[in-house]
Parts: C-alpha cells; sequence; structure tokens
C-alpha cells in the first residue's frame, strides 16, 4: 500500500500542492502536518508510523517534508528499511525499494547536508565580516535617543502604566522592556 505524507511549516501555507501529488500517485492514505520540520513531535508523521506495514511504501512530495536533518532522514530510512517498508519521493524521483534508489537517497542526503553547512558558513562569515565593518544586525531601533530616554524616564516614575507609555511613544511592550533591559545591562 502507497502511504503518503505531506507537511507545511505553518498555518499560513497549503497542504494541497503536496496533497494532489500524493494523490496522483496513487496514496491510498495520506496523513499531514502544519508544523515546523524541526519539530520532533509531529502527530501526522506519528499516525504514519502506526500505519505502514512490511510491503508498504511510504511516499512524500520532497525530502525535506519528512526529515528536519540528513541524520533524521538516514534514521528514517534505516526505521523504514527494518520494517520492510520502502520510501518514495517525488520531487527527487528516489525509490528505495531499489539498490540504486538507496544509493541516490544517500548521494542526494549528503549533497543536501553539504549544502546546509556551506550556507551555514557563508553566513557566518558575512556576519563577521559586517560585525568587523562596525555593523550590528538586528532592527533598527524605533525610537532615537531622546525619545528613548523620556520612555524610559515615564517607566521609572511609574506614574502611568505600561500600556500608556507605550501608545505615547508609539511603541510595543517587549520594545519598552528591551530598553529597559539594555539599560540596565548598561549599569551593571
Amino acid at each position: 500500500m502507497l502511504i503518503g505524507y505531506a507537511r507545511v511549516s505553518t498555518n499560513d501555507q497549503t497542504l494541497n500542492l503536496q496533497e494532489d501529488a500524493l494523490k496522483s500517485a496513487g496514496c491510498a492514505k495520506i496523513f499531514s502536518d502544519k508544523i515546523s520540520g524541526s519539530t520532533s513531535d509531529r502527530p501526522g508523521l506519528s499516525k504514519v508510523r502506526e500505519h505502514l506495514r512490511k510491503g508498504d511504501t511510504l511516499v512524500i512530495w520532497r525530502l525535506d517534508r519528512l526529515g528536519r536533518s540528513i541524520k533524521n532522514l538516514i534514521d528514517w530510512v534505516g526505521y523504514l528499511d527494518q520494517q520492510g517498508v520502502s520510501l518514495k519521493s517525488l520531487t527527487e524521483s528516489i525509490d528505495t525499494s531499489s539498490p540504486s534508489g538507496k544509493l541516490i537517497f544517500h548521494i542526494f542526503s549528503s549533497l543536501a547536508e553539504f549544502e546546509k553547512n556551506l550556507i551555514r558558513e557563508r553566513t557566518n562569515a558575512g556576519l563577521s565580516a559586517a560585525r568587523a565593518r562596525g555593523r550590528i544586525g538586528g532592527r533598527p531601533e524605533v525610537l532615537n535617543g531622546d525619545k528613548k530616554k523620556l520612555a524610559l524616564k515615564l517607566y521609572h516614575s511609574k506614574e502611568h502604566t505600561i500600556k500608556e507609555i507605550c501608545s505615547m511613544m508609539e511603541i510595543s511592550k517587549p520594545t519598552l522592556y528591551n530598553y529597559v533591559k539594555n539599560e540596565s545591562k548598561k549599569h551593571e
């Protein structure tokens, strides 16, 4: 039996594309999650595990829909192999029911891990270079120096509620609390 699994990261995203592809591939059952791939507790994926039987094939739209990392994907393939279940990825045209499919899976996995590490390395190098040039990341501050001092003065006077201060200064509560926190760090 072909059992499908689809996942999107947020509730704003739709599963339609993946579910349509899984139906076209002939999946008898399709389970899904609307949750980040970095979350290990995925109810839909747990249901997949319960329904898989020897001889079944787990069908996914793309490899990253199943695993959070290369290690996680390889663990899944190992688990599926122990259960006598194949994995089929529609986008990458991978089918682990054959030895060549297993080889291609491992090559794709290695390349994906390599790409992820390169991106991380380039990002860190870019951040380091920016810091060396004096650039500090993050969002620009909402208030200039004088307005920030006024917001802090209002906060410390305890004559106004947090909501009133935020309304007067046109800032959010987290922004005000960040200013207070940063001020206290300067005095430490």
